[in-house]
């Protein structure tokens, strides 16, 4: 079982995000999700989450008190919802928007992903590449599921922008992932 909490402001899209994973493990990979989301009393800025569970075996209790894995899209959310990570837990940020501070020893992983989605003209899409990150890094929901949720999920006429977006993300943590392994195992650069 793996619990997701996924976190930031409104109009980021990350109620949108929460459901396409969850509706990924459901119907892509055929696994137990359940998917519960959060708005502050305002909606647009405000603070809003979404926890998605995932489990290859019933799930009898909705909602998350610590999460496996937190993913935070801004700061607010990183302030309010980091110290309910579990402690073998995994911290996600989106770089320009969240600076970590008082760390409990967690793995953080990071990708830039309002950066990215700047550079590809349209900020609203940091959701999708942070879906296609999540995806590589964490192994919870296939890519195959990930990228026909995707799909099926956007507006008609913004699937390709979307999957472009999504691969970005994917690229970006299969890259990241493939960094750390030869860290891991000692290699270094000439120069080094």
């Amino acid at each position: 079982m793996q619990e997701i909490v996924i976190t930031g402001f409104g109009g980021q899209g990350i109620v949108l995000t929460g459901r396409i994973v969850a509706k990924a493990a459901a119907l892509g990979d055929r696994k137990q999700s359940t998917l519960v989301q959060s708005y502050g009393p305002e909606a647009r800025g405000g603070a809003c989450s979404a926890q998605v569970i995932i489990s290859d075996k019933a799930i009898h209790y909705p909602y998350i008190t610590t999460p496996d894995i937190l993913v935070c899209m801004s700061q607010g959310a990183y302030d309010k919802f980091y110290p309910t990570l579990r402690e073998t837990g995994t911290l996600i940020i989106d770089h320009d928007l969240v600076k970590p501070k008082k760390l409990k020893g967690h793995e953080v992983l990071s990708i830039p992903a309002t950066r990215i989605a700047g550079e590809l003209g349209k900020k609203m899409i940091a959701n999708i590449i942070m879906i296609g990150f999540i995806t590589s890094i964490t192994g919870a929901i296939s890519l195959k599921a990930s990228i026909g949720t995707v799909k099926s999920s956007v507006p008609k006429g913004t699937e390709e922008l979307n999957i472009s977006a999504f691969n970005k993300g994917y690229e970006y943590g299969l890259a990241l992932l493939k960094g750390r392994k030869k860290k891991a195992s000692g290699y270094r650069e000439a120069g080094t």
